[in-house]
C-alpha cells in the first residue's frame, strides 16, 4: 500500500479507537469528569500518566533538540525525568492523602483562603495554556506533513478531536484514551528506533545505539568518516568538520544547570500530572501507579539520545553536498529525497542556494560570508518552494547556512530520511498525534477543572454561611464542559501562533510551574508554620517574576547581554522558585501562624500509613 493511504489508515484507526473509548467512558458525574471516578487500576493509571507526561515535546521535539544542541540538550532529559521522580516520591502520595484533586483545591484548603485559591487558579491557567500551546503546535506539525494540510489547518483538526473526547468523556474518557495513546505512542517510537539502530549501528537495541559503532562510511563534505567509527565520535567529527560546535562538548554549563533545575521543579508542580494520582482508589495505589509510570516513561526516555544521534548522522549523510533538483525528484540512487520537498511544502524545512552551485550545503554561516542572507520568503532558482512559515519569528527569521531544518521535524522525518518502510512512517505519524493529543487533553481538563470547580464552584458560587458551593452537580458538570470548550478555542489560537518550537514553549511552562507552585506545595506538606499570607505572596512573586522575564526577553526584544546572572529565559524558573520560597518563608514568619486544625492536618498528612483514602477534614 502506498504511503499516504497507510497514513490515513493508521491515523484513522487510532482516532476511531479514541472516539470509541470516549463514547464508552462518557463522564456521568463531576467525579467522573474530574478524577475518572477514582477507580482506575494502578497499571492503567501508570500508562495514562506516562502518556499525559510524555507530550509532543517528548515524542516530537526532544530528540530534535538534542540532535542539534548535542550534550546541552541533556538538560531536558535530566530535568524531566528527575522531576518526575521528585513528584512521584516526594509530593504525590502526600497530595493524594490530602484528598484534593486540583492544585488550587489543595492551596485553597491547606491555606484556608479563597484568595489563595484564586491566585492558584490564575497560576494554573497561565502554566497550562503556555504548555498546551506547544502541544497544539505539535498536532499541527504532524498533520501538516502526514495529512498534507497546512499547520494551522492541522491545529484546527486536532482541536476537533480533543473537543470530542475531553468535553464528552472528561477525565474518565481521557484516562482510558491515554492508555490507548500510550500503546500507540510507544510502538510508534520504538519500532523506527530499532530499524534505525540496525541501520546506523551494530546493535538492535536502540537504547545502546548511542554507544555503538557505525555500519557504514559517510562523507560529511570535508572527509569520509569510515565504517566502524563510534557513533558519537563520528558525530563530533562531522559537525566540527562542518564548522559547528562538537556534539559532545557542553556549552554554557550554568544555563544547563538552571534549565535542568527549572524543569525538575516544574515537573513536580505540573497540575495535569498531579491530578493523575487522584484517579486511583488509595494512597498505596497512587504510589504503585507512580512506579509503573516511571517504567513506561523509561522505555522511551532511554531511547531518545540514540534517536537524536541517528537523526543528525542521517541528515548529514543524506543531504550534504547533493544536487538539489535530482535529490528532491528522487533521481539519486539509494537516496530518495522526495521527503525533502514534502517538508518544504509544509514550511518546516527550507533551502536557499547561497553560493549558486545548485547543491545543498550544510555548514555554518561563516562559510557563506558575503552571500545573500535568507529571510524565509524567497523562491529559489531551482523551483524550491519556501513559505513564510519556513523560518518562524522565534528563530530570528534567517537561516544560519543554506539549509533550515525545524528541529521539531527530526523524529517525524527520520524514517523517511532513512528510507524505512512506508508502514513505519505511517506508524510514527499516529504516534506523534497520540503524544500531542494525550497531553493537550490532560491540560485542557485541568484548565476546565480550575475554572468550573475551583473558581466558580469554590469562589464565585460559594455560600458564605456554609462555605459550600451553591451549584448542583449537573450545573457544575455543565460549566466544566463549557470551560473545556473555551479552553480548547484558546489553545487552538496559541497553537496557530506559537511563541517558539515545541520543547522551548514547554520549557517556559515548566519554569512557570516551578516558580508558581513548587515551594507552596512542598511547604504546604512539610512546614506546619506556612500560612496563607506566605503562600499568596510567594505564588505571585514567583509567577510574575518568571512570566515577566520570559515576556521581556523572548517577546519584547530584550538583549541577551542583560540576562540576570546570564540566565536564559528557559531556565529563569529556578530563580523564580527561589524568590517564591524566600518570600513565602519570610512573609509567613512575619504574619500569624495558621489555625491549629490546619497544623494538625499537615501533621496527619505526613504520617506514613501507606494505605487508605484521603485525610478526613
Amino acid at each position: 500500500m502506498e504511503l499516504q493511504s497507510l497514513i490515513y489508515l493508521f491515523v484513522g484507526v487510532s482516532f476511531a479507537v479514541y472516539i470509541g473509548i470516549a463514547l464508552w467512558a462518557k463522564a456521568g458525574s463531576t467525579k467522573d469528569f474530574y478524577v475518572a471516578g477514582g477507580g482506575v487500576h494502578p497499571v492503567a493509571n501508570g500508562m495514562a500518566t506516562a502518556a499525559d507526561w510524555m507530550s509532543a515535546a517528548s515524542f516530537i521535539s526532544l530528540a530534535g533538540i538534542i540532535s542539534f544542541k548535542g550534550s546541552d540538550g541533556a538538560a531536558y532529559l535530566m530535568g524531566w525525568t528527575g522531576g518526575y521522580v521528585l513528584l512521584a516520591m516526594l509530593l504525590a502520595p502526600y497530595l493524594r492523602k490530602f484528598g484534593k484533586f486540583t492544585v488550587p483545591d489543595f492551596v485553597g484548603d491547606r491555606y484556608y483562603s479563597d484568595t489563595a485559591r484564586l491566585v492558584a487558579v490564575i497560576g494554573v491557567i497561565f502554566v497550562s495554556f503556555t504548555y498546551v500551546a506547544g502541544q497544539m503546535r505539535g498536532v499541527g506539525i504532524v498533520f501538516s506533513r502526514f495529512l498534507q494540510v497546512d499547520v494551522n489547518t492541522g491545529v484546527l483538526i486536532g482541536m476537533g478531536i480533543v473537543f470530542f473526547y475531553s468535553v464528552l468523556g472528561g477525565m474518565k474518557g481521557i484516562t482510558y484514551t491515554q492508555v490507548a495513546q500510550y500503546v500507540v505512542m510507544i510502538f510508534a517510537y520504538m519500532i523506527p528506533a530499532i530499524f534505525l539502530s540496525l541501520q546506523v549501528t551494530d546493535t538492535f537495541l536502540p537504547q545502546l545505539g548511542v554507544f555503538a559503532t557505525t555500519t557504514f562510511a559517510f562523507d560529511d563534505g570535508v572527509r569520509v568518516i569510515p565504517e566502524g567509527t563510534y557513533l558519537l565520535h563520528a558525530l563530533d567529527t562531522a559537525v566540527t568538520d562542518l564548522g559547528f560546535s562538537a556534539y559532545t562538548q557542553p556549552g554554557n554549563l550554568w544555563n544547563m544547570f538552571m534549565l535542568t533545575t527549572a524543569l525538575m521543579l516544574g515537573t513536580a508542580g505540573l497540575p495535569h500530572v498531579i491530578v493523575r494520582f487522584f484517579t486511583v482508589p488509595t494512597v498505596k495505589d497512587a504510589r504503585v501507579s507512580a512506579g509503573w509510570a516511571l517504567v513506561f516513561i523509561a522505555i522511551m526516555y532511554t531511547t531518545i539520545s540514540s534517536v537524536a544521534a541517528f537523526s543528525r548522522v542521517n541528515l548529514i549523510k543524506n543531504v550534504q553536498n547533493v544536487e538539489y533538483q535530482a535529490f528532491v525528484n528522487g533521481e539519486i540512487e539509494g537516496n530518495n529525497g522526495t521527503w525533502f520537498k514534502t517538508w518544504e511544502n509544509g514550511g518546516l524545512l527550507a533551502w536557499t542556494d547561497r553560493n549558486g552551485d545548485g547543491k545543498i550545503q550544510y555548514g555554518p554561516d561563516k562559510a557563506f560570508a558575503g552571500k545573500p542572507a535568507f529571510d524565509g520568503t524567497k523562491t529559489g532558482e531551482y523551483g524550491q518552494r519556501v513559505t513564510t512559515n519556513a523560518v518562524p519569528a522565534a528563530n530570528s527569521g534567517k537561516i544560519e547556512n543554506e539549509l533550515y531544518v525545524d528541529r521539531d521535524i527530526m523524529v517525524l522525518a527520520n524514517p523517511e530520511i532513512a528510507n524505512l518502510p512506508n508502514w513505519v512512517i505511517a506508524f510514527i505519524a499516529a504516534g506523534g498525534l497520540a503524544a500531542a493529543l494525550s497531553t493537550a487533553a490532560g491540560l485542557l481538563l485541568v484548565i476546565a477543572s480550575a475554572i468550573s470547580h475551583d473558581l466558580l464552584g469554590q469562589v464565585v458560587f460559594k455560600d458564605p454561611e456554609t462555605g459550600k458551593s451553591t451549584m448542583n452537580e449537573k450545573t457544575e458538570l455543565m460549566w466544566a464542559r463549557i470551560s473545556a470548550v473555551v479552553a480548547i478555542c484558546i489553545a487552538g489560537y496559541l497553537g496557530i501562533n506559537p511563541p517558539g518550537f515545541v520543547a522551548q514553549v514547554v520549557a517556559f511552562a515548566f519554569g512557570l510551574a516551578a516558580a508558581a507552585f513548587f515551594p507552596t506545595i512542598i511547604l504546604g506538606v512539610f512546614d506546619k508554620r506556612m500560612n496563607k499570607e506566605g503562600a499568596i505572596a510567594g505564588i505571585l512573586t514567583g509567577l510574575f517574576f518568571t512570566f515577566g522575564y520570559i515576556i521581556y526577553f523572548v517577546f519584547m526584544g530584550g538583549d541577551k547581554a542583560d540576562y540576570f546572572l546570564g540566565i536564559a529565559p528557559t531556565g529563569i524558573g529556578t530563580i523564580g522558585t527561589i524568590l517564591h520560597l524566600v518570600v513565602a518563608l519570610v512573609v509567613s514568619r512575619m504574619t500569624p501562624p495558621p489555625p491549629q486544625d490546619i497544623q494538625d492536618l499537615v501533621e496527619r498528612i505526613r504520617i506514613p500509613s501507606g494505605a487508605g483514602d484521603a485525610v478526613d477534614h
